[in-house]
């Protein structure tokens, strides 16, 4: 009896906490992946990839508490030119048939001022897991679309040198310099659509 009661009382305890937690996956369809890179050393070259998926655990009490994952599609790198995508995609880049998938953990969330977020965390690319820290806007206020779902939106944006992950690949230019740079500047944007809670099992 007494075990049932601390049980009873225990699960009453949790129960604000689990209200106040809220799981929300990304919407691949409605969000984007970005990347930067400089060109021969004088202009920018913009690429992106496709989202697999992604999950963020928000605790509405305490934001820092919360958790980020999210897996990218290596092979899905695109730059609108046919054949450059198709060297990013081989071993002297990404090697994606190796290393299908880029992905995201975070280990940290800390406030930076209001609506704003730094989100540590790991980033392994080409098989190398390496420390970064988004800077992050949002979460935006919710909204039910037509289908009735709640949505919220986040923007995040973070830079890294490519030569960290084993992307060491260049070409020298003879005027000086080389044709591409190392810091890649990658910008998120991420629809996300609030899970629903799952139904309570039925009594026996």
């Amino acid at each position: 009896m007494k075990t049932t009661l601390k049980s009873a009382i225990a699960l009453l305890v949790a129960l604000p906490s689990l209200a106040l937690a809220s799981t929300w996956n990304v919407d691949p369809a409605h969000s984007s992946a970005g990347f930067t890179v400089k060109h021969m050393m004088v202009s920018n070259v913009n690429g992106s990839f496709n989202i697999k998926e992604g999950t963020v655990n928000l605790d509405d009490k305490d934001i820092t508490k919360s958790t980020v994952e999210a897996t990218l599609d290596a092979a899905s790198v695109s730059t609108a030119n046919a054949k450059r995508d198709e060297h990013l995609r081989a071993p002297d880049f990404f090697d994606v048939a190796k290393f299908p998938t880029i992905t995201f953990k975070s280990k940290k969330v800390e406030k930076a001022g209001e609506g704003k977020l730094k989100i540590s965390g790991d980033l392994t690319m080409h098989g190398v897991t390496k420390p970064v820290v988004l800077d992050v806007t949002g979460p935006s206020k919710e909204s039910k679309d037509p289908w009735g779902n709640t949505r919220t939106g986040v923007s995040a944006t973070t830079k890294v040198n490519r030569k960290d992950f084993g992307l060491t690949y260049n070409t020298a230019l003879e005027t000086g310099g080389v044709a591409v740079g190392e810091e890649v500047t990658v910008n998120l944007d991420l629809s996300l659509v609030k899970k629903a809670p799952e139904a309570a099992a039925p009594k026996k």
